[in-house]
């Protein structure tokens, strides 16, 4: 019998949420109040099957050209969502960090997120990496002027750990709900050899059981990581 791999990190785009809106006759901004309640259970989910790292895509450097209206209102929402769901996922043993152009951010969304990473500094039960504002194009060039001003060789070694995402572990699977077959830029280097997994379903409509199946077929896999 084949034996059980419990990946270390997963990685998720979260997609879907202003179609699942409009599928449902919501206003597209209720959407994404959905997509991030799904993220806090889907945070629980992935906690409760021993796997240490998860990293979700929240917000992308190309999401500051959406509507300024859908803009603030993002922002907002994040910040109350920081502010209770995530300081409660901190209570419950879960380290938060956020990575990205942070300094993009209005300060009373950096403020938050500040101390929830304070709060959550110890915790080791599950490590909850908050990709906003990111993009891995951008992550990749400030880890290269970071290095380039340190006065050290370019090398992977080098590069990886000037990363904002330095201490994640690679992605062992990647999903993207909502259809699209593509990384959209989101942890680029760091997928290299990531299982992908793309589905139909709204990120909304993303369920417990659906992570069970994914998790499943990820074992049957053979990851022969470029060998």
């Amino acid at each position: 019998m084949q034996q059980r791999k419990t990946p270390v990190c997963l990685g998720i785009i979260m997609d879907g949420n202003r179609r699942w809106a409009k599928k449902n006759g919501l206003p597209k901004l209720e959407g994404h109040r959905k997509g991030y309640e799904r993220l806090t259970e889907c945070a629980r989910w992935v906690r409760n099957r021993g796997i240490a790292h998860l990293a979700v895509y929240a917000f992308s450097t190309e999401n500051w050209n959406r509507e300024p209206a859908e803009v603030s209102y993002l922002m907002g929402l994040l910040e109350n969502i920081a502010k209770k769901d995530l300081l409660q996922l901190v209570k419950e043993g879960v380290r938060v960090h956020f990575i990205g152009r942070l300094d993009m951010l209005p300060e009373s969304v950096r403020k938050v997120i500040a101390i929830v990473e304070e709060r959550g500094a110890k915790n080791e039960r599950l490590t909850l990496w908050v990709c906003l504002s990111y993009g891995a194009r951008a992550e990749i060039i400030a880890s290269a002027k970071s290095v380039t001003g340190s006065g050290e060789a370019i090398t992977e070694t080098s590069l990886k750990k000037h990363f904002w995402s330095a201490d994640m572990p690679d992605p062992d699977i990647i999903i993207r709900t909502g259809g699209e077959k593509r990384l959209s830029n989101f942890l680029l280097w760091q997928a290299a050899y990531s299982e992908l997994f793309f589905i139909d379903t709204l990120w909304p409509e993303f369920s417990e059981d659906m992570l069970d199946r994914i998790l499943e077929e990820y074992n049957e896999r053979e990851r022969r990581m470029g060998k």
